[in-house]
């Protein structure tokens, strides 16, 4: 709608990437900070609570009242304000909008199931969640491969030129960076804000990125890939960061209510798609860093288990181990943020020592 108002009325301000981002994210945040209030009372008059594992560390029992889904309301405020502020016209943008709603779909699914029959192990097996994944990534990755002005080179951090290019195998490789990060932002959505700033610094980080990538002189000057309309994306990051500042009102500790994997599964799908499209696939690496991390501890101690019958960790994911330890829940939430935040900051750093 402002790019309309800029197309009709020339109101030259609004032409601005930079201040319809500005915009999109405080109206996401306005919005959650008014409608999540609404919903969590709504939820609990609904005793739509988060079910708790019942191998979950003691400490987690507390929570079994805490409303879950949240996701849908922070999700529903990145939409209204980029619908509002995005180039109706721009094909990244309209991708991102539905990589968006699809995956929050199929998160509300899960929560649903999980709430309706009040378990944790209940809502979509873990086969079904999947193959839900992989074909919509699929769906998704191969309307980016038919766009004509999309290529599929491959970068890598700290170096000007691309590898080679991908080809076809460009559509698994970013399938797997999609599902790959929706469910390690999922695995990392384990204590109150644990994954809610983590995923803040990654999407002001692909902002940033996206920005550059899209502006053909700034791009030339780093030696970024020049990829024309990419930097629209950066409005849709921004809407979804600052609907996270919003969440992370009522999110942090102790938690008023939880995403649910409505909201990270569509955070890790969205946060994938940004990379793919700006190249940053291996970078995203460092951005992020923390879903690295928690989804690596899984793997280890799921195959130390399978190969040699004993436990890395006292619990996976990492989280788990140092609550199993006696840390503070808080003390872990802030060093995971600190971490995220360092992460982010080579990651960006390393746009300039190429």
């Amino acid at each position: 709608m402002l790019h309309f108002l800029y197309s009709y009325f020339h109101i030259n301000v609004l032409q601005y990437i930079t201040v319809r981002a500005g915009i999109a994210f405080i109206l996401s945040t306005l919005f959650v900070l008014f409608a999540l209030p609404l919903f969590v009372r709504w939820a609990k008059a609904q005793q739509l609570n988060q079910p708790i594992y019942d191998l979950a560390p003691q400490g987690h029992q507390v929570k079994a009242r805490t409303p879950t889904m949240g996701g849908v309301i922070f999700i529903t405020g990145t939409l209204i304000a980029s619908l509002l502020t995005m180039d109706w016209s721009n094909f990244y943008a309209w991708v991102g909008v539905g990589v968006l709603t699809a995956f929050m779909l199929v998160g509300f699914q899960d929560d649903f199931g999980k709430i309706s029959q009040n378990s944790n192990t209940a809502g979509l097996t873990a086969r079904h969640k999947s193959t839900l994944q992989f074909m919509l990534s699929l769906l998704f990755m191969i309307v980016l491969y038919s766009h004509d002005a999309f290529g599929t080179q491959l970068y890598v951090p700290f170096y000007k030129e691309p590898l080679f290019s991908m080809g076809l195998f460009a559509l698994l490789f970013w399938v797997f960076v999609m599902v790959g990060t929706s469910n390690a932002v999922n695995l990392t959505d384990g204590l109150d804000g644990l994954a809610t700033v983590p995923s803040i610094f990654s999407l002001l980080s692909l902002g940033i990125i996206a920005y550059l990538t899209g502006n053909m002189v700034l791009s030339t000057y780093l030696l970024l890939p020049s990829i024309q309309g990419v930097g629209e994306v950066t409005i849709l990051a921004s809407a979804l960061a600052g609907a996270l500042i919003g969440f992370l009102w009522y999110n942090a500790h102790p938690a008023e209510v939880f995403m649910g994997d409505s909201g990270s599964l569509s955070i890790g799908a969205f946060i994938a798609y940004m990379a793919i499209i700006t190249k940053s696939e291996i970078l995203l690496i460092l951005i992020g860093l923390i879903f690295v991390i928690e989804t690596i501890s899984v793997m280890l101690q799921v195959g130390s288990f399978k190969l040699r019958k004993k436990r890395i960790f006292l619990m996976a994911p990492i989280h788990h181990h140092f609550e199993m330890k006696k840390w503070a829940e808080n003390k872990i939430i802030v060093r995971f943020w600190i971490i995220a935040m360092l992460s982010n900051l080579v990651a960006l750093i390393s746009l300039k020592i190429r």
